[in-house]
């Protein structure tokens, strides 16, 4: 599906036709190259149980590959932390960079499907705000996401998404994720 030339997804399409002008009128940019706009997702899971079994590790990449539609990459320890029984070079955990298409579309089921499908859903804190306008959230269980089976799942694993844009300001990126039906809370 992604890889027809004349497939754009739908998010895409709508930053394109509607989002890029009103950013235009409400921030009142002199350029189009000025309007904040998405650079990456970055997805990735922290695999606590991975000191005692590192095939969980790669249960966890397998995973976080169906949700990305994207290979993930396993991720080493620098130092070895005695206390967390943590040895330099072992595996704990895995993550995924999205940009082109895989981003918009991971976007719109993170905004339509997965995060409707949280349980007590109140909307995303609208603080998470690093300063430079990108915006991070964890979600505590990646079973949300319609690409993983439920009744194959051994052990539920929280993920953090990272949404980077190329906005300023903190404003600028809110107003640009709420104009992509971002649900922040009030």
């Amino acid at each position: 599906m992604l890889d027809d030339a004349k497939y754009t997804p739908r998010l895409r399409a709508v930053f394109n036709d509607t989002i890029k002008a009103a950013l235009k009128e409400e921030f009142s940019y002199k350029n189009d190259m000025q309007i904040p706009r998405l650079d990456k997702i970055v997805l990735n899971m922290g695999v606590g149980e991975a000191v005692k079994d590192t095939k969980k590790v790669k249960q966890a990449a397998d995973e976080l590959s169906l949700i990305a539609g994207q290979k993930a990459i396993i991720t080493y320890a620098k130092k070895s932390i005695a206390g967390f029984r943590v040895r330099e070079e072992m595996p704990l955990g895995c993550k995924v960079t999205l940009r082109g298409d895989r981003m918009y579309e991971f976007l719109d089921r993170l905004i339509n499907i997965a995060l409707p499908r949280v349980r007590d859903f109140r909307g995303v804190k609208p603080t998470s705000f690093d300063g430079r306008g990108n915006y991070a959230m964890g979600l505590k269980e990646h079973i949300v996401f319609p690409e993983i089976n439920f009744d194959k799942v051994d052990e539920v694993l929280g993920m953090d998404i990272i949404i980077c844009t190329n906005a300023k300001t903190d404003a600028e990126a809110k107003s640009l994720l709420k104009h992509f039906n971002m649900p922040f809370t009030s």
